[in-house]
C-alpha cells in the first residue's frame, strides 16, 4: 500500500460525519486541514488523541485550519463519542476503509499474535490548495495534536 508524502495531492473523499451529512475533502479548500485517523471511538488512545485536538481546537481554528477525525465506526457511534467528550470537529465515517486505504493506514496490525486489518493511527495537515504538508504515520495519540500544531505555526 502506497504511503502519502509531503509535496502529494491529498486524496479526495465523500462520505458521511457524525451527523449523516455529506463531506467531500474537497469542501474544505481554501482552508487548512488536519485529518486524523484513529482506530475506534471511546477506546483510551483515541480518546486521548481526540481530547487533544478539542483541547487545541481554538489554536487549530486561528490558523485558517479545521480537523476531521477518521474512523470505521458508524455516525450514532461517533455522534455518541462527540457528546461524551465535547469535540467540537466532525468525525468521518469509513466504514468500507476506502478514505483509510486511499491514505494508506488501513494496515496489517497484531495484537497477542493475532493478526488482524485496522487503522494505524496516523495524522496529515493539508494545506489550502489540498497539498500534504506534513505526514504522520503510526504517531502517538497524546502527540498527534502537538504535532499538528507545530506545523500549521503554532
Amino acid at each position: 500500500m502506497a504511503e502519502i508524502k509531503v509535496g502529494d495531492q491529498a486524496p479526495d473523499f465523500e462520505t458521511v460525519n457524525d451527523q449523516n451529512e455529506k463531506v467531500k475533502l474537497s469542501d474544505f479548500r481554501g482552508k487548512r486541514v488536519v485529518l486524523y485517523f484513529y482506530p475506534k471511538d471511546n477506546t483510551t488512545g483515541c480518546t486521548t488523541q481526540a481530547c487533544g485536538f478539542r483541547d487545541s481546537f481554538p489554536q487549530i481554528e486561528g490558523t485558517n485550519a479545521v480537523v476531521l477525525g477518521v474512523s470505521p465506526d458508524s455516525a450514532k457511534s461517533h455522534q455518541n463519542f462527540k457528546t461524551k467528550y465535547n469535540l467540537p470537529f466532525p468525525l468521518l465515517v469509513d466504514s468500507d476503509h476506502k478514505i483509510s486505504e486511499a491514505y494508506g493506514v488501513w494496515r496489517e496490525k497484531s495484537m497477542y499474535g493475532r493478526k488482524y486489518m485496522g487503522i494505524l493511527r496516523s495524522h496529515f495537515v493539508i494545506d489550502e490548495n489540498g497539498k500534504v504538508v506534513d505526514v504522520r504515520y503510526n504517531v502517538k495519540a497524546p502527540e498527534s495534536s502537538k504535532l499538528s500544531l507545530e506545523k500549521l505555526g503554532v
